[in-house]
C-alpha cells in the first residue's frame, strides 16, 4: 500500500485538474465567445446558464494544487519557480473574472466595464492555464534537483500554441454548453461558434500529437513502438472517432451530444498528454516517485481526502441536479 501512494495521489491530482478544466472550462469558455455577441440580453441569458453552479468549480483547482503540495512538494516548489509569471497572471485573470461575474449583474453606468473585464480575464486565465500544461508537458530544465531556467523559459512556440488551443478548448465548451442551456436565437448564435471553434480543436489535437515526439523521445519511443503502439492504438482512435461525431452532431444541431462529446475529446486529449510524460511528474527527469512526499505525509493526507471527496463530489452533482434544464430569459441571476 505504501508503495502505491505516490500513483494514488498522481490520480487524485489528475482528477483534480481535469475536473477544473472540464467544469470550469465551459464558464471560461463563455466569457471567451462572449465578445462575438453584439446583444447585452444575449450575453445575460449566457451567463445565467452557468451563474448557480461556476463558483464551485474553482474547488477543483485548489484540490489539485494543494494535492500537489502535500504530495509532491518538490515537483510543487519546482514548477512554482519555474511558472510564477504566467500562475500569477492565471490567479489575477481569475480574481476579474470571478469579481466582474457578480459585480455585472448589480452594476449601472459601469456595467460595460465589467463586462469587458469578465471576457478579459476569461481570454487571459485560458490563456495562462494552456501555457502553463504546455510548459510543464515541454519539461523544465533541471540540475541538481533545482530549476536551472529563467523567468521566461516557459515562453516558446509549443506553450504558445497550447495557450491558444486551450482557449479554443474553453470557447468550444462554452458554446456547446449554451448550445445545451439555451434556445431559439442564443443556442443558433453558439452553434455558429461551434463549428469553427470544432474543427479548430481538432487540428490543435492534430498538432500536439505530431509536436510532442518531436519534443521528446520518450514519448516517440512509447507511441510508435511495438508492443506499446498496439496497446496504445485504440486512444487515437477514439480521438478520431469522438472528433467525427462531434463535428457530425453540430452540423446535425444536435443538443446534447456537441458539449457531451467535446467533454470527452477533452478527457481523451489529457490522457494522450498524461500517458506521454508518464511516469514523470515533471518532465523530463523528476520521475513520481522521485518527487513524493513521505509516506506517512501522503497517508496523512489521504485520510482528509477521503473525507472531504465525496462531499465535493456529492455537492456538485447536486447542484447540477437542481439546475438542469433550459434557461430562459425571465430566470436568471439576480
Amino acid at each position: 500500500m505504501i508503495e502505491l501512494l505516490p500513483y494514488i495521489w498522481f490520480g487524485v491530482i489528475g482528477l483534480g485538474v481535469i475536473m477544473y478544466v472540464l467544469l470550469d472550462g465551459f464558464v471560461l469558455g463563455i466569457g471567451i465567445i462572449m465578445p462575438f455577441v453584439d446583444n447585452e440580453d444575449d450575453r445575460d441569458l449566457m451567463m445565467n446558464t452557468a451563474a448557480p453552479i461556476w463558483d464551485g468549480n474553482e474547488t477543483w483547482l485548489v484540490l489539485g494544487g494543494a494535492g500537489l503540495l502535500a504530495a509532491f512538494p518538490r515537483a510543487y516548489s519546482l514548477v512554482l519557480s519555474a511558472l510564477y509569471l504566467p500562475v500569477i497572471l492565471m490567479l489575477i485573470a481569475l480574481i476579474f473574472r470571478g469579481v466582474s461575474f457578480e459585480f455585472r449583474f448589480k452594476a449601472g453606468r459601469s456595467r460595460w466595464l465589467w463586462g469587458v473585464s469578465f471576457m478579459v480575464g476569461s481570454i487571459v486565465a485560458a490563456f495562462a492555464q494552456g501555457v502553463i500544461l504546455g510548459a510543464i508537458v515541454r519539461g523544465l530544465p533541471l540540475e541538481n534537483g533545482q530549476y536551472a531556467g529563467g523567468p521566461l523559459d516557459w515562453f516558446a512556440p509549443f506553450t504558445v500554441m497550447t495557450g491558444f488551443a486551450l482557449v479554443c478548448g474553453y470557447a468550444l465548451l462554452g458554446a456547446t454548453w449554451v448550445i445545451l442551456k439555451a434556445e431559439n436565437g442564443v443556442q443558433r448564435l453558439a452553434f455558429t461558434f461551434a463549428r469553427p471553434l470544432a474543427m479548430l480543436v481538432i487540428i490543435f489535437l492534430v498538432l500536439v500529437s505530431v509536436w510532442m515526439p518531436v519534443l521528446h523521445t520518450q514519448v516517440l519511443e512509447r507511441w510508435f513502438t511495438f508492443p506499446d503502439a498496439l496497446w496504445l492504438a485504440p486512444l487515437p482512435i477514439l480521438v478520431g472517432v469522438t472528433s467525427w461525431l462531434l463535428w457530425r452532431s453540430v452540423q446535425e444541431g444536435r443538443e446534447v451530444l456537441p458539449f457531451l462529446l467535446s467533454l470527452a475529446l477533452f478527457g481523451l486529449g489529457y490522457i494522450g498528454l498524461l500517458i506521454g510524460i508518464w511516469p514523470h511528474i515533471v518532465p523530463p527527469d523528476l520521475s513520481i516517485e522521485e518527487a513524493a512526499a513521505h509516506p506517512s505525509s501522503q497517508g496523512f493526507t489521504l485520510i482528509g481526502l477521503a473525507i472531504l471527496l465525496p462531499v465535493i463530489l456529492g455537492y456538485s452533482a447536486w447542484s447540477y441536479w437542481v439546475f438542469r434544464g433550459k434557461v430562459t430569459r425571465d430566470t436568471g441571476y439576480h
